[in-house]
């Protein structure tokens, strides 16, 4: 499973559960290309968030950070994903010895294919519980970045 988060984005309604998830193709913080649909087999946590090294998203990136044992005994693939270059990622990820991937967004498109809007360049916190075959099983908006992934660990319990 791969867990994306994005922050706010275009639209007001994210892309519904059981729907398949728009497939989308971004750099990382090493600069290497991330395509979704590479990743069906495994459950994959996308979350977006609004912007790095603020307080909110340092907490929320920290907090899966702590639990990264536990995600990868699950097999699930976590992805963060914001507006911020890769640059900012890079620096954010090294900072806070981040061991997921952070997407680059600049432009806000995939944040829009998702129905995340993003205003003012930050994207809406916004997190896809994604299964192996590719479909969204939970959409969790406005979470709590301090037990969101603890929430996301029990759903993918579930899946």
């Amino acid at each position: 499973m791969l867990i994306l988060a994005m922050a706010c984005g275009s639209a007001s309604h994210p892309v519904a559960s059981h729907q398949r998830a728009p497939n989308f193709s971004a750099r990382d913080q090493h600069s290497e290309v991330v395509t979704l649909s590479e990743l069906r087999g495994a459950p994959v946590v996308l979350y977006f968030y609004p912007r790095d090294a603020t307080p909110g998203c340092t907490t929320e990136a920290c907090a899966f950070r702590d639990v990264w044992d536990r995600f990868e005994a699950s097999g699930a693939r976590l992805l963060g994903m914001s507006t911020d270059s890769v640059e900012s990622h890079r620096a954010f990820a090294e900072e806070h010895r981040l061991p997921f991937s952070l997407l680059s967004d600049e432009g806000g498109a995939i944040a829009a294919s998702y129905g995340v809007s993003v205003r003012m360049g930050f994207t809406k916190r916004t997190t896809f519980l994604i299964d192996r075959e590719g479909v969204i099983r939970r959409v969790f908006e406005d979470v709590d970045p301090g037990v969101h992934a603890e929430e996301i660990l029990q759903a993918l319990s579930e899946l």
